[in-house]
């Protein structure tokens, strides 16, 4: 190393940040677990030596992030959540919006998610599964049905669909996906030339992929959702809408 090296200059951590790593910390080496309570604002700003609106203001994104639950009351407080919670569904619709990620990033997970999803779903899913796809299925099969309450039940399909499989982690990673998508989707749609044409395909589709899944064919499940989701970009693509992002 030599003077003339370039140093760069320390950061100083704003005082939530530092509030942040404690937390952290404790909820990584096991100090800290689901459903316990913080100490309250003003022990717990003391025992850091902290004030009481910096605290706060780590609370608040805390909270923001699906870590914390803020309740009022007199068994008040923070608590550390004990189900997943809109964090990132909220961090991911922001950075599709700002296309941190691009429509092609989001394909490939999708189809990497829903023909596991899908496989898994053939061998673990239950008859109540069944009949709660089933039930899904048939709401979109109403005549009246409008695109956006369409697509609100397409990704309920799918989403049901990952919950079948037991796997918490990709439901939750699955529904947060589609949560974020929404806006997208449903624009796709409103700029199709004939939406309902493209309905028609879709629920024929839905009901080959419900019906694999209840005959235990997982890999052929897999391979019909797969061509299920490419498929539906083609049908865009023809008709001549771009895939957002």
């Amino acid at each position: 190393m030599t003077a003339n090296d370039r140093w760069e200059p320390v950061q100083r951590l704003r005082t939530y940040e530092q509030v942040m790593a404690q937390i952290e910390q404790r909820i990584l080496d096991g100090r800290l677990k689901a459903g316990d309570h913080l100490p309250s604002e003003r022990e717990l700003a003391v025992s850091l030596g902290v004030s009481r609106p910096s605290l706060r203001e780590s609370l608040r994104v805390l909270e923001a992030l699906g870590v914390v639950e803020i309740r009022r009351g007199g068994e008040g407080g923070a608590v550390l959540v004990q189900t997943p919670g809109s964090g990132m569904v909220n961090l991911l619709k922001l950075q599709i919006a700002l296309s941190q990620f691009s429509w092609t990033d989001v394909l490939e997970t999708r189809l990497a998610l829903e023909t596991w999803s899908v496989e898994e779903a053939a061998y673990r899913s239950t008859e109540d599964d069944h009949r709660e796809l089933a039930a899904i299925l048939d709401r979109m099969d109403d005549p009246s049905i409008d695109a956006p309450e369409f697509n609100s039940l397409d990704a309920a399909f799918h989403m049901r669909i990952a919950e079948s499989t037991g796997n918490a982690l990709t439901a939750h990673f699955m529904g947060s996906l589609r949560t974020a998508i929404h806006r997208q989707m449903v624009e796709m749609y409103a700029e199709l030339e004939d939406w309902r044409r493209t309905a028609t395909t879709v629920r024929r589709e839905h009901r080959e992929i419900l019906d694999l899944i209840v005959r235990k064919d997982g890999k052929t499940a897999a391979r019909a959702v797969h061509a299920h989701i490419s498929d539906f970009y083609k049908i865009g693509a023809i008709d001549g809408v771009d895939a957002p992002g």
